[in-house]
């Protein structure tokens, strides 16, 4: 019997060509849009409606059936506001992540199932295996654009039955594929950043929502060298936009080390990126892989990304509670951010992730790991 998968689609090549490579599979396939933002942009443009038309075109060249549903309220509860508060908290959250867990595995496919879907599918870079019951979270073979790390948070019920036609397909092959086939998406630039944002600007953005609250920039050493325009508007590691150049006339640059917020005080470094740097860190909300591969007070070796763009690092891992870690770095990592998430890894897949809630010295960190079992 012919089973259902319902497709994500986004209105971009990368659901475009997991919508076709089912088909070809045998699949009955259906399309789904979904409208998780409801709002134009600077030039009042609202992308949604032109991604739809894409859907539109692509799921006609397919000859799929094609619908689309609207999770703004779900997402504006469930990701939006946890994004206002991650900001107003001085943290730096990533949204994106939290859209997988709360929508896109969430309502979607719960709405897909309405659809009479078998199954779902996206066009994320990953890999699935579905063995006994037990559901796991695999690279992908373009390891530039695996995107595991967006799904570190999905649980075994939400990964049931999900499929992710586009694992062992390099960007280049999927664009190839999508001309091949004479799909409308096949040159359509990649989306890049949150969503909600699109080519917007950053602060402008934010300051539509959360009141700036200018405040001193000052030094290590408590030399006051600027005015910063509001907290939130800064990560670690971040250079521009301090307007602190060429304020000493030495080589180097200007970067952002900390932020004080009971004192309103963004702390920066010139030259010396030294304080960026840190032996380790503390995570909560930790979501496992299928299961920990430690039990509560045992340590355990991987390896783990601290942000998307970045090579996976070996760490040691002090699990300390049900939900809580410590992370030990083998090397010095340079701007691990409160808000983002660590994620672990073996050699093929992906064991979860949690939120990084502080980074740790060494002194700290032999005071989780003195006494751990290994």
């Amino acid at each position: 019997m012919q089973k259902t998968v319902v497709v994500g689609m986004s209105g971009g090549v990368d659901s475009s060509v997991a919508a076709l490579l089912l088909k070809e599979q045998g699949f009955r396939v259906v399309g789904l849009f979904m409208r998780n933002w409801e709002e134009r942009d600077e030039n009042g443009a609202c992308t949604a409606e032109e991604d739809f038309e894409d859907v539109k075109r692509v799921s006609g060249m397919l000859g799929i059936p094609y619908y689309t549903v609207n999770f703004a309220k779900e997402y504006l509860d469930r990701v939006f506001s946890y994004f206002l508060r991650e900001y107003r908290a001085g943290r730096t959250p990533n949204p994106d992540v939290l859209c997988n867990r709360e929508i896109k595995f969430g309502p979607f496919k719960e709405y897909a199932a309405r659809l009479g879907a078998d199954m779902i599918a996206t066009g994320h870079y990953c890999g699935i295996s579905h063995e006994g019951g037990v559901h796991r979270l695999l690279k992908a073979r373009d390891a530039e654009k695996d995107q595991t790390y967006f799904l570190n948070q999905l649980s075994q019920s939400q990964l049931e039955g999900v499929l992710f036609p586009l694992s062992g397909l390099t960007k280049g092959e999927v664009r190839a594929i999508a001309e091949q086939s004479g799909l409308s998406t096949a040159r359509k630039k990649d989306s890049t950043g949150i969503c909600f944002i699109g080519e917007r600007n950053f602060r402008k953005f934010l300051r539509e929502y959360l009141p700036a609250q200018p405040g001193k920039i000052l030094s290590l050493s408590g030399e006051e060298v600027g005015e910063h325009i509001g907290l939130m508007y800064y990560t670690l590691g971040q250079r521009r936009g301090l307007d602190l150049g060429g304020r000493r006339g030495e080589e180097g640059r200007w970067f952002v080390v900390k932020k004080d917020l009971v004192h309103n005080v963004l702390y920066v470094s010139h030259g010396d990126e030294g304080p960026l740097f840190s032996q380790g860190c503390k995570v909560e909300d930790m979501n496992f892989i299928p299961a920990s591969p430690a039990k509560i007070g045992e340590v355990f070796s991987c390896r783990a990304k601290f942000r998307y763009r970045q090579g996976e690092q070996a760490v040691r891992v002090k699990r300390t509670g049900e939900t809580s870690l410590t992370i030990a770095f083998d090397e010095p990592q340079r701007a691990v951010t409160e808000g983002q998430y660590a994620v672990l890894y073996d050699e093929l897949q992906c064991l979860g992730g949690g939120v990084i809630t502080g980074t740790l010295d060494m002194n700290a960190l032999a005071a989780d790991f003195g006494d751990a079992k290994s």
